[in-house]
């Protein structure tokens, strides 16, 4: 996908793509969508490039974000194996929850809330309209 919001970066796909060669994937090995801008278009492209190449792909993203990224790619057909990848959870311990100060709201507490609302949006939206 593209950053919609800083044009100056590259697409994910070329930035994953240097990083498996570096791990001794063969660029023969590797296919990579045209730029998407969100998860539906990124499955139709998918379903695009694989042209009945293949029916199965290892889907690699955010642990976070797998349900809504494979069950978009389900829909076109496709056989997932899931590899989630960076999980965002934190054990929270009794002393944290008794600590007034952690009870503040703080920018880093937003931010995680405005995630977790736009992945919340965007399940009901994909699973509603597409």
């Amino acid at each position: 996908m593209i950053n919609p919001y800083d044009k100056q970066l590259p697409p994910e796909g070329d930035i994953y793509r240097r990083e498996a060669i570096s791990f001794g994937v063969s660029n023969d090995h590797i296919l990579k969508t045209k730029n998407v801008f969100d998860t539906f278009q990124e499955a139709k492209a998918i379903k695009k490039l694989l042209n009945f190449k293949s029916n199965k792909i290892i889907l690699v993203t955010s642990a976070y974000h797998m349900k809504r990224a494979k069950n978009l790619i389900v829909k076109e057909n496709i056989d997932v194996v899931a590899y989630p990848v960076d999980f965002r959870s934190e054990i929270i311990d009794v002393d944290f929850l008794l600590n007034p100060l952690n009870w503040i709201p703080n920018s880093r507490n937003l931010s995680s809330s405005s995630s977790a609302l736009r992945e919340l949006i965007g399940r009901i939206a994909y699973k509603s309209f597409f």
